[in-house]
């Protein structure tokens, strides 16, 4: 990963003399001094936007070739891609079909890695449907996850998640994905300090790396143990807003970031919709006051959409991702996660407390039906991002 220098804006003592020789030497007016000042003012305060902004110009345009053809080719190309996907295909538009000769795509037993949350056979799941489902797009088919790329590609390289414990259980999918490759203990070795835990391929100098940030801006719930309260235990004044509001905001501070941080030429960034939940099995026609607990089958209803996943989010999104200035991938795995009440670990998962004898006697009142079992669902998120990265 490359960083950019980029210059510092002038300073504000600068631009004062500057604007006083200029009113003695040409005695411009009261109003022309007063509207460069308010321009001076402005860069000053957006010097680093500014700059950022031009770096990106520069990146999509060049002065030596004509307007509308290089141009177009450099917003077409893409960092690591190898090939572009079939002309009219949507990745994210498709079906779940049964496949005993693909699925899964590794053993829950051959991945040491997997958190005991989310290890359902272990925890006595007495099914295994989940894992045969394969995601078929409609009228192209989906690149087969090629580890070995996926590795040559990462040596000398960083690839981070960055989010909740669901992003956590993506990045878990990938490292299961790849380590069978480097059957060496010796050469991989898995450590956690305090948010971040990173997988290292030693001999690809590579690491894959999760960042525990569940609202990606700085938040009250960043320690990964202890969370609440508020920022040094100090008193602030809090304003509530709309799930809405929070949303673009915490996405316009994300992809400022990245404006600001990444280069396009040399990486890549990928921002994941929404995971939904099946917290109520009345909405794909279930028995009423129940919930995930004991689905076996995905939803075949190819225009579900669950009262708990919010449109309203996937427009904001949508309205942001319009004005960005940054080229950030989306991963639209909302619809397609939709139909997979099947997939999640429900009760088979590590308790971290003891059950009472009423959940004992109930055990959908504490069916977990937000985290999925691995293999299952999530490998199949991660096959998209390889899509993307690949043949954007």
């Amino acid at each position: 990963m490359k960083t950019l220098i980029s210059p510092s804006p002038p300073s504000s003592s600068s631009s004062s003399t500057s604007l006083l020789s200029l009113r003695k030497a040409r005695g411009l007016s009261p109003f022309l001094i007063t509207l460069l000042a308010f321009i001076v003012f402005v860069v000053t305060l957006y010097g680093e936007d500014f700059t950022c902004l031009l770096g990106q110009l520069d990146f999509y345009s060049q002065d030596d070739v004509a307007p509308g053809t290089e141009r177009k080719k450099k917003r077409e190309e893409a960092a690591f891609a190898v090939g572009k996907r079939p002309e009219g295909c949507d990745y994210f538009s498709g079906r779940w079909v049964w496949d005993e000769s693909t699925r899964p795509l590794y053993q829950e037993s051959e991945c040491p890695y997997i958190q005991p949350q989310l290890t359902c056979q272990e925890r006595g799941r007495p099914d295994k449907d989940y894992q045969f489902w394969r995601w078929q797009p409609h009228g192209c088919d989906l690149p087969s996850f090629n580890a070995t790329l996926m590795l040559e590609t990462l040596r000398g390289k960083r690839m981070m998640y960055v989010g909740d414990s669901l992003n956590r259980g993506q990045f878990t999918s990938m490292v299961c994905l790849l380590h069978r490759l480097i059957p060496s203990s010796s050469a991989k070795s898995m450590q956690t300090s305090g948010s971040l835990t990173v997988f290292t391929a030693k001999d690809y100098n590579a690491t894959v790396e999760f960042y525990w940030a569940p609202f990606l801006l700085e938040s009250n719930s960043d320690d990964a143990v202890l969370q609440g309260g508020s920022f040094d235990g100090e008193e602030k004044e809090v304003v509530e807003v709309t799930t809405e509001d929070a949303y673009g905001m915490a996405m316009r501070s994300m992809m400022r970031w990245a404006r600001k941080n990444m280069d396009p030429r040399t990486t890549r960034v990928f921002f994941t919709s929404m995971s939904p939940t099946h917290g109520k099995s009345g909405d794909w026609g279930g028995e009423p006051g129940r919930n995930c607990y004991n689905e076996t089958a995905p939803i075949n209803n190819a225009t579900y959409w669950g009262s708990d996943s919010r449109r309203s989010i996937m427009r904001v999104i949508g309205e942001e991702f319009g004005k960005s200035k940054y080229p950030v991938t989306f991963l639209n795995i909302t619809q397609l996660s939709n139909y997979r009440k099947d997939a999640h670990t429900s009760i088979y998962k590590k308790q971290w407390n003891p059950l009472t004898a009423e959940q004992l006697a109930d055990p959908a009142s504490y069916a977990d039906c937000v985290h999925w079992c691995l293999p299952g669902l999530q490998d199949t998120w991660n096959e998209l991002l390889f899509a993307k990265l690949f043949y954007p």
